[in-house]
């Protein structure tokens, strides 16, 4: 999956591929944002225990914490929602967030 992040400039890939029953490896490229990056280093595998993981015990929030991403970016988010698809406990359906004018 393709994520556009907003403002930041810093889209990147992100793939999920279904290594076991409960078990999924990731790669995240594309990014020239080094908190990203640095993520991407961090996060190899996702198993379906911790895509639940509540926010303070979830690897992906905890290793983007770690990496100094911004607490508002996309690309958490986008992790977790590819690993549910590669493990099919969701469909593929583009996640959008629309800001307008009152």
């Amino acid at each position: 999956m393709r994520v556009d992040p907003g403002i930041c400039g810093f889209p990147c890939i992100v793939k999920a591929r279904k290594t076991g029953a409960r078990q999924v490896s990731l790669a995240i490229s594309g990014s020239d944002c080094e908190q990203i990056r640095r993520l991407a280093e961090r996060l190899a595998t996702l198993s379906m225990k911790d895509i639940f993981a509540p926010l303070s015990r979830n690897p992906v929030y905890i290793s983007a914490e770690t990496s100094g991403c911004h607490l508002s970016c996309a690309i958490p988010v986008a992790i977790i929602k590819a690993a549910e698809v590669a493990l099919e406990l969701a469909l593929p359906q583009e996640v959008h967030i629309k800001f307008e004018t009152c």
